[in-house]
């Protein structure tokens, strides 16, 4: 779509395209902090605290 000044405003596609684009760019964020995360110099965290931590958060 455009506007009256013949701007590109939007675009209009197939849901299926949609969601795989916005499946994408979730798998891309998750890689991005993944990379973050791995490169920090930080001691890891072991499962079941991290687990724990998680779950805490939810409550």
């Amino acid at each position: 779509m455009i506007d009256k000044n013949g701007h590109k405003i939007a675009v209009q596609l197939p849901i299926k395209i949609y969601e795989k684009l916005l499946a994408n760019s979730e798998e891309l964020e998750d890689i991005k902090e993944y990379r973050k995360a791995k490169n920090q110099k930080s001691d890891p965290i072991p499962f079941e605290k991290a687990f724990k931590e998680i779950e805490d958060c939810l409550k």
